[in-house]
């Protein structure tokens, strides 16, 4: 059965979203154990960059296995 291209979408997004989710805690609780400190508006932006990567990197390979497949 191949995944649509809607699927895809749908898959990269909500792993995405967890991910991002995932990454801002992180980054509260493990940045301070080495002396970083950052707001929570920053803690959110680095998040939201590095999530807009992910969510096209993840996208992308998805798309490139589906039409290997």
């Amino acid at each position: 059965m191949t995944q649509s291209r809607r699927m895809s979408l749908i898959g990269a997004v909500t792993i995405v979203a967890v991910g991002y989710a995932l990454a801002v805690v992180m980054q509260i609780v493990v940045f301070p154990w080495f002396d970083l400190h950052s707001s929570l508006g920053e803690n959110l932006a680095r998040g939201g960059i590095f999530t807009a990567i992910s969510l096209i990197r993840g996208y992308a390979l998805r798309r490139l296995f589906e039409h290997w497949r």
